[in-house]
């Protein structure tokens, strides 16, 4: 199943993707009288439930709205928690000159970074090295603490596409990376959030295009820490909870792996296009 959240009436508002068009979760609802969770916090957290009661929405004769028509909210909008893995790629370990790490290198995001796909991302006046990076994102279903990698791809809800903007001149202005990765909007997801038992995350097709030139392609077998070695990993050190979202890495291709006289910083009116095989393409544009 694929959810979007859009905004309507001041609100944002839980949307179905279908062959027909986009559901309107609560106008669906209330038409057919039916109990559904109402957001995607309500629908990660009542589990299997919740999702059949959608499913069962999704089978009824019920109007649809235009993709083109609605104005995206980020495809969770409350996590607890927005964790990332640096340098999670062997060639983009290599071009960014930093040795191949030996276990998961973890910073984080705070909630001021979300955006939604189509939202324009406002370059940060302090900083002049603004740079992409293309990222499968996944989203905590249940509480995970201690779990096993055999085990932990059950406490996924679902994966989305992920865009880990990184103002690269504050990220190394320390050996403290927050700085430069946590600027307003610099966590664009989106547009869909795919549930788990549709993505096999072990073999995605991973792309990024600024103006419609490739930069980065990969697949994500060739991660070093896959998910379910990320999610075991975290969750030896802090709980997960449901709603956690977690960067997973980028590939090479970034302009920080580019020769130095050959780096052109993204700028106001660039679109940056990335793609995740299965899951969708989140749009942006600088501002």
């Amino acid at each position: 199943m694929k959810f979007v959240n859009f905004k309507a009436d001041g609100q944002i508002r839980l949307g179905i993707k279908t062959d027909k068009g986009i559901v309107d979760v609560e106008q669906a609802a209330k038409a057919y009288h039916l109990d559904a969770p109402l957001t995607i916090e309500q629908v990660i957290a009542s589990g299997e439930k919740g999702l059949s009661q959608l499913a069962e929405l999704t089978n009824k004769d019920i109007q649809t709205i235009l993709e083109e028509e609605i104005v995206y909210a980020p495809c969770v909008t409350q996590p607890e928690k927005i964790l990332c893995v640096g340098l999670n790629y062997v060639n983009h370990a290599e071009e960014s000159k930093m040795d191949i790490p030996t276990s998961p290198i973890i910073f984080s995001k705070f909630n001021n970074a979300l955006a939604a796909h189509n939202q324009k991302i406002p370059l940060p006046k302090s900083s002049e090295k603004v740079d992409y990076e293309a990222e499968l994102v996944i989203v905590i279903g249940k509480e995970a603490v201690n779990v096993s990698t055999e085990d932990a791809l059950s406490h996924v809800f679902g994966y989305t596409v992920g865009n880990d903007l990184s103002a690269r001149d504050l990220q190394f202005r320390s050996s403290q990376w927050l700085l430069g990765k946590s600027c307003d909007s610099f966590a664009p997801i989106g547009p869909y959030l795919v549930t788990a038992d549709e993505i096999d995350p072990n073999s995605l097709e991973v792309t990024c295009k600024v103006n419609g030139s490739l930069r980065q392609s990969a697949n994500t077998k060739d991660m070093i820490f896959d998910c379910a070695t990320i999610i075991s990993y975290l969750s030896q050190h802090m709980t997960l909870m449901p709603g956690d979202i977690i960067f997973s890495g980028t590939p090479d291709g970034v302009i920080l792996g580019y020769p130095e006289d050959q780096q052109v910083w993204l700028k106001s009116n660039d679109e940056v296009e990335i793609s995740i095989e299965n899951i969708g393409t989140l749009v942006n544009v600088l501002d």
